[in-house]
């Protein structure tokens, strides 16, 4: 009896010593996690900065006193510097368009140069504008002339990639200083665009 009771009290402290000690824990390997790739960035479209371009388009030019007229291709250059404040982007730039639009065998329109503001609104990748400004017209026959005058008209221009962008642009001229009297001109011209934007 007596070794009965030494073995029972045994097993009870040695089972109160486990209790004690609480739970075994257990090894966990760590969870490897695979590196998170960023996606490649959206581009970003910013119409910040100067731009040089080229444009190829179509102009017709009709005058008064006398009744004069033409239409034929205009090919030129272009350069712009712009601002984006967001919404709403300003700039300006100056344009020249050559050209060989025959007035009626009076004639011949050389070319055209503009320079002005330009007011526009960002869509993202595409911007809308309106512009308007100085023009000067130019002629081969020295009895006609050439002739300041103004222009106004709207375009817009859309990103291809993150420095190129294509566009397209309507602009009214009117002219009234040449040298021959009262001879008066008022001129359209429709352009597609390519511009580099640094």
């Amino acid at each position: 009896m007596k070794r009965i009771l030494v073995i029972t009290t045994a097993l009870a402290a040695t089972a109160t010593a486990g209790f004690a000690a609480g739970p075994t824990e257990t090894y966990q390997e760590p969870t490897v996690q695979q590196p998170i790739v960023p996606a490649d960035p959206a581009p970003l479209y910013d119409f910040s900065g100067f731009s040089l371009g080229g444009q190829l388009g179509y102009g017709n030019i009709e005058t008064e006193d006398p009744d004069l007229e033409g239409d034929g291709a205009t090919y030129g250059v272009r350069g712009y510097y712009d601002y984006d404040l967001g919404n709403v982007i300003v700039g300006g730039g100056l344009q020249y368009d050559a050209t060989d639009i025959d007035l009626d065998d009076a004639a011949t329109a050389d070319g055209v140069l503009r320079a002005g503001p330009r007011v526009g609104y960002d869509l993202g990748r595409t911007m809308v504008y309106g512009q308007g400004g100085y023009a000067k017209a130019f002629t081969d026959e020295d009895a006609v002339g050439d002739s300041n005058g103004y222009y106004v008209g709207l375009g817009t221009e859309t990103f291809l990639t993150e420095s190129i962008t294509a566009g397209a642009e309507v602009n009214y001229h009117e002219f009234s200083d040449f040298d021959a009297d009262d001879l008066e001109a008022d001129a359209t011209t429709a352009s597609v665009t390519l511009n580099y934007r640094f």
